[in-house]
């Protein structure tokens, strides 16, 4: 685990005060992939930017192969399986520069979403149609200026898609074959409520081991997180034995 121990119980402990918002913990996960950023710099990435960094710390972390579970829609099989944190990384390769689309008499100019965008629209009334607004940088239609807001549906939805199709890390699907019935079921992965969930049962473990080892030889948590797993493992094995 390269990122320093401490450093991540803090993340954990800022993101578990938070009261579970996605946003926030989102900019917190990325600041412990880039260190060095400021949070105006964070909030400004892209988002398929943003979780191919995410996805490149959890292999850090916890490993390359991560398991993920589905439910066939066909049969209710419930599946489990695999795959590399790399294989979404090498697809990682988002469009630079605003991006451009023209349908139903718009022409609409815009850019990719960033995490910033993503927690500005967080409760927003429609997050999407929000989100939408807040990417594009210019509308015409018939040759006048329009307002972002005014998009209809089915142009929203073209520049939604338009989006997802020049930043692919920012929406990754992932599909597979049940063996029960052959479906083709397909499931989302949001690498940030994953990635959560394996810090937060992490943190649990290490503060229980903080708390016996504690117990049993009167160490501050400093000094305890100081120990390499191995030599803590064998304390802990010490502390069950006696």
């Amino acid at each position: 685990m390269s990122v320093e121990q401490a450093a991540l119980l803090a993340i954990w402990e800022a993101g578990a005060a938070a009261g579970g918002s996605s946003a926030h913990r989102a900019l917190l996960l990325h600041s412990a992939a880039r260190p060095a950023a400021g949070p105006d710099e964070l909030r400004s990435v892209p988002v398929g930017e943003r979780d191919a960094d995410l996805y490149a710390l959890r292999s850090r972390l916890f490993g390359e192969r991560m398991e993920v579970r589905v439910t066939c829609e066909s049969c209710a099989e419930e599946m489990e399986f695999g795959f590399g944190t790399g294989e979404v990384i090498r697809a990682a390769a988002p469009v630079t520069g605003p991006l451009e689309i023209e349908a139903d008499g718009w022409s609409v100019r815009f850019r990719l979403p960033t995490t910033g965008d993503l927690a500005a629209v967080e409760d927003a009334a429609d997050p999407r149609a929000a989100l939408v607004a807040r990417c594009v940088l210019e509308a015409v239609r018939a040759g006048k200026p329009a307002a972002p807001d005014r998009l209809p549906e089915r142009v929203r939805r073209l520049v939604a898609r338009t989006a997802a199709e020049a930043d692919p890390c920012a929406d990754v699907t992932l599909k597979v074959e049940c063996p029960q019935c052959g479906h083709q079921a397909s499931a989302e992965l949001d690498i940030v409520s994953y990635l959560w969930a394996e810090l937060d049962a992490w943190a649990r473990g290490i503060l229980l081991d903080i708390h016996l080892l504690a117990s049993a030889y009167g160490w501050s948590e400093p000094e305890i997180l100081a120990l390499s797993p191995l030599r803590r493992r064998y304390y802990l094995e010490l502390c069950a034995d006696a």
